[in-house]
């Protein structure tokens, strides 16, 4: 009996776990945003654009809330937001939110196909904040 019994917790404490290996995973988000975050600060701050300043934020909270509102759809099998809408609030600046989004409500994390297209978004964030603030934007072109 007390074999049953411990599957049983074990069962339900995992349903109830939540985001597991929490600080791994911060702390991934944490590294992945240091980039971005360091290139819109000196953007901001030498008076070149506030713009990605905040657009950062409010397209993470906008990809949030799109992955939240598709959790929910997929659950009660209504409408669903299509992938192309999730994937061109990533490419606004709205991966990091999309990254907590996916660890919080276990969505679209097993599709590979989806995280092939996530992963190749925020990699060209990365490409583009390490060539805006190491190379001067050379290497893209981006810069005059």
């Amino acid at each position: 009996m007390a074999r049953g019994q411990s599957a049983g917790r074990r069962d339900a404490g995992q349903a109830g776990e939540g985001v597991r290996n929490l600080r791994l995973k911060l702390l991934v988000l944490l590294v992945l945003c240091l980039l971005p975050g360091v290139g819109v600060a000196q953007m901001a701050w030498s008076g070149q654009s506030w713009l990605p300043l905040a657009l950062y934020p409010a397209a993470s909270l906008i990809c949030l809330l799109l992955y939240w509102q598709d959790k929910r759809q997929a659950r009660t099998q209504a409408w669903r937001t299509p992938e192309k809408i999730l994937h061109a609030s990533e490419l606004l600046g709205g991966w990091p939110g999309a990254l907590l989004a996916q660890q919080l409500f276990r969505h679209k994390t097993r599709k590979l196909s989806y995280q092939m297209v996530f992963w190749a978004i925020v990699a060209l964030h990365q490409v583009f904040w390490l060539d805006r603030l190491v190379l001067g934007g050379r290497w893209l072109g981006l810069m005059g």
